[in-house]
């Protein structure tokens, strides 16, 4: 049988105190890892859900809003607050911009805001 291990006491009880401080750090890495990756799963069944519209706020005195998003929209920005399905419609009718990547007004079944402003033709003869 193949036998590495020294024969003298001592060195056999530096071995053993060696591979029990390794286990040790092993088996409070695999704590922490799973700790972590209950947390995670925590984080994922428990976060909120984003808000339906989203209306992106400028800077200045007041924030006033600059445009629409859907909620889940990618390019909104930092600055903004939550509003519902009404306040969206409302605020896309008044002339406030919507997302060209998420499109609000489409989402919200607004056709066509600039019909709106274009005078109604003549009536056909």
């Amino acid at each position: 049988m193949f036998d590495d291990l020294p024969e003298d006491p001592a060195r056999l009880e530096t071995l053993r105190i060696w591979h029990a401080f390794w286990l040790q750090r092993i088996d409070a890495k695999i704590a922490a890892v799973q700790q972590r990756q209950r947390e995670q799963e925590h984080g994922r069944r428990n976060r909120p859900t984003p808000p339906e519209w989203i209306v992106e706020l400028g800077i200045g005195d007041g924030r006033p809003p600059v445009q629409i998003h859907v909620g889940d929209c990618h390019m909104a920005g930092k600055r903004r607050r939550a509003v519902g399905r009404g306040e969206a419609r409302r605020l896309l009718a008044a002339g406030l911009p919507g997302c060209g990547h998420c499109r609000p007004d489409v989402r919200l079944h607004i056709l066509d805001l600039s019909a709106r402003t274009l005078t109604p033709s003549a009536p056909a003869r």
